[in-house]
């Protein structure tokens, strides 16, 4: 039987609850994972293997936070902002998260805005 977005909301939610430490009511569609709920880069790591067995799916690395490798690569970031290559990459790697209003000002220290409880649940509702 096909999960309905709230089913799935609701699993995500448990997952980010037990991973982080956080609170129910802390964990909303629009909450951001690292400034809201205080993960950190290596909280994701336990997220994705949360996420796999909680929905039995498989999630390759970097596939649902594929920050790392953008950071690295010199054709995507230029003084501290994404280039149009890196928007571009993103919106490709990204599609379960909306970067319009990153888009505008693309400060890589704000990279970690984007992942929103709403975009892991966008992710998670893709690949089921």
């Amino acid at each position: 039987m096909a999960k309905s977005r709230d089913d799935i909301f609701e699993q995500v939610s448990e997952v980010l609850i037990d991973a982080l430490g956080v609170d129910d009511d802390e964990v909303t569609a629009e909450a951001t994972l690292m400034g809201d709920l205080g993960a950190e880069s290596i909280d994701f790591l336990d997220i994705v293997f949360r996420l796999e067995k909680a929905f039995d799916v498989k999630i390759a690395r970097e596939e649902l936070f594929p920050i790392e490798s953008m950071m690295s690569n010199p054709d995507f970031v230029k003084d501290g902002k994404l280039t149009e290559v890196g928007l571009a990459e993103m919106r490709e790697k990204m599609p379960h998260t909306d970067i319009s209003s990153f888009e505008s000002d693309p400060d890589i220290n704000k990279l970690g805005d984007l992942f929103t409880v709403n975009s892991v649940v966008n992710y998670i509702e893709s690949k089921l």
